[in-house]
């Protein structure tokens, strides 16, 4: 089975209504070209740095103008939707960063709260402390669309293979990686752990990313592209400016590439050090 897929890069503004004007027409361009399953990236419905901003700008995730557009628009062209993440209000009022999977019909097939935190403090003096605003999810996702069976994963998740090889015993042949990953750490380690992922799960990876400066001061690495299960790169934007990739996925490929050299069945409980 072939499944053509649409990556949609995005620059996404700091508040909902903007968001939404800027990224409809790119997921309109996609379906045009006919993708069938089209992923946006992590963050596509607001994007803001400054929690004092951002959090009273949150909804609940039924309430969000972004996700309900996106969630008409899905019906409207008859496609799977993934919305790689909305941040959004919890019901207990904390924070999460969600990726939410739409069917054609625009209803919500699934949802997933991003495991790993981005705390860090870069070479470059950047830092970042995700937990500070947002609640970690405690549950990874398999969920079927378009014929196809998804790891929902979100940007920083990417550096913890132990999800990755999860995920795909759980029969996950497609990894998304919905991603607003740094300019730093974009340019030194993207490339690389998008293919290490693929490569050591046999899978598709799928990594559609926020690109270039935004209002809220912040740099993207941009770079979407798209890997095949034997590590290939099959698709990518060399840039960081809003666009659309598209690619079409061989699904075999992952039972070949898992069945030629099958680390998921050889490997062995240890002990130590």
């Amino acid at each position: 089975m072939t499944l053509r897929v649409g990556l949609i890069q995005t620059r996404t503004p700091a508040t909902h209504a903007a968001a939404l004007a800027h990224v409809a027409p790119l997921v309109r361009e996609a379906a045009a070209q006919g993708a069938t399953f089209i992923l946006t990236p992590e963050g596509t419905n607001i994007l803001q740095r400054h929690r004092e901003t951002l959090l009273p700008q949150l909804t609940l995730l039924g309430d969000d103008p972004v996700v309900n557009g996106l969630r008409a628009l899905a019906a409207e062209l008859g496609v799977w939707l993934d919305i790689g993440s909305a941040l959004v209000r919890r019901e207990d009022g904390k924070a999460a960063n969600r990726q939410v999977l739409v069917n054609p019909a625009g209803e919500i097939a699934a949802t997933y709260d991003k495991l790993h935190m981005f705390d860090v403090r870069l070479p470059t003096g950047e830092t970042a402390h995700e937990s500070a605003t947002y609640e970690p999810g405690d549950q990874a996702v398999v969920a079927e669309a378009a014929g196809a069976k998804l790891g929902l994963t979100i940007c920083y998740d990417m550096r913890f293979p132990a999800v990755y090889r999860a995920l795909a015993l759980a029969g996950a042949t497609v990894m998304t990686i919905p991603a607003a990953f740094t300019r730093p750490t974009g340019e030194a380690h993207w490339e690389v752990l998008l293919r290490a992922r693929a490569i050591e799960t046999g899978s598709f990876v799928l990594a559609a990313a926020q690109g270039g400066f935004h209002e809220d001061g912040r740099g993207t690495w941009g770079h979407s592209m798209v890997v095949a299960p034997w590590g290939e790169v099959i698709a990518r934007l060399d840039h960081d400016e809003p666009g659309v990739l598209m690619a079409d996925l061989d699904l075999a490929q992952a039972d070949k590439a898992r069945a030629a050299i099958p680390v998921l069945v050889n490997a062995r409980a240890f002990t130590g050090p």
